[in-house]
């Protein structure tokens, strides 16, 4: 049976990423209305536009990571960041577990 802090780690840790991805994706610049100038994202999409030959293609990392600013995330991005929050949390529970019972 996972530990008190284990369980504490995977629900803050999925909780958390849920909440902040949306946060962390308008830092980066990709927001609402668009790709905010001089962000990183434009960075991003100057690079891939380059690489293209002008156009960024469709389901290109920049293009998902727009259409997440813009839209928000899907139900499956929303799972897949929950688990990942949430497996990252484990680890961290689980390694303060560790260190608690020394």
């Amino acid at each position: 049976m996972p530990s008190l802090f284990t369980v504490i780690g995977i629900t803050a840790g999925a909780a958390g990423a849920v909440l902040l991805t949306p946060v962390a994706l308008g830092i980066a610049g990709f927001t609402g209305a668009g790709i905010a100038a001089g962000s990183t994202a434009a960075g991003m999409m100057s690079s891939a536009a380059i690489a293209n030959g002008g156009g960024v293609a469709a389901g290109s990392l920049v293009a998902i990571l727009q259409s997440a600013g813009a839209a928000g995330l899907s139900g499956a991005a929303t799972a897949g960041v929950a688990s990942v929050g949430g497996a990252t949390g484990a680890l961290v529970g689980g390694a303060v577990d560790l260190f608690k019972r020394k």
